[in-house]
């Protein structure tokens, strides 16, 4: 038994259900802020200069960050992120969903902050502050959810979904083309000097790596596994 079932059994039922429809509705809150009164926003980012100085809630209240501009994508990406998330809690189960999104959650802060110190370390605490402003204008959930995409793709690689609503796509191929996505934002950082964005980018992704690889029995939950299963027990 590995250490995600030991969990589970000690504080499986503090596990919060439907979590993609709560963080879904965050980010969508986040637009009405920022369409209402885009002041607030400014309040909310993931600012390690602000959390060190007071400003404790910046922890939680980044993922009220839109992770879109325009209002039809962010449905569109509603839409979409919602059915993918719901599939994975059906498929893994409440408290292995949590986990996978919460600490998503967890190491995207966690490399925000080691980051900063790293700069007011080597740079001095002019250049932390402006390395903290950036990420606090840049970081939302939006790794977040490729990494939920990521994590869908892998499980369930040949289903074939509709991009734009238009072309059939498998989510393997998909899967290559948002590796590429963050590849390119990765090193389009590091050409322009903001080489410090590239951390919270793997640390919100090393949870993909990190949940998939360190847990011995996520080949129970392939579909082709399920079907297996189901079939041996006819």
């Amino acid at each position: 038994m590995n250490w995600l079932n030991k969990l589970e059994r000690k504080i499986g039922r503090y596990a919060v259900p439907n979590l993609i429809i709560w963080l879904i509705g965050a980010y969508t809150i986040g637009y009405v802020f920022g369409t209402v009164s885009p002041g607030i926003l400014s309040y909310l980012t993931l600012s390690p200069y602000h959390i060190l100085h007071g400003q404790i809630w910046r922890l939680v209240t980044w993922v009220f960050m839109p992770t879109e501009s325009n209002l039809i994508f962010l449905l569109i990406m509603a839409l979409f992120y919602y059915q993918l998330g719901m599939a994975l809690e059906r498929t893994w189960g409440t408290f292995r969903f949590n986990v996978y999104i919460f600490g998503g959650i967890l190491l995207t802060v966690v490399g925000s902050l080691l980051m900063y110190g790293v700069i007011y370390l080597i740079f001095g605490q002019a250049s932390a502050y402006m390395a903290s402003s950036l990420m606090g204008g840049i970081i939302s959930t939006t790794y977040i959810n490729m990494s939920i995409f990521l994590a869908f793709a892998a499980m369930y690689p040949d289903m074939q979904v509709m991009l734009y609503f238009i072309i059939p796509i498998k989510m393997k191929w998909m899967a290559w083309v948002y590796g590429a996505i963050i590849v390119y934002n990765m090193i389009s950082y590091v050409r322009v000097g903001l080489w410090v964005m590239a951390v919270p980018i793997l640390a919100s992704l090393l949870n993909f790596v990190l949940f998939f690889f360190s847990n011995r029995n996520m080949h129970r939950y392939n579909p082709k596994e399920v079907h297996r299963r189901r079939e041996f027990k006819k």
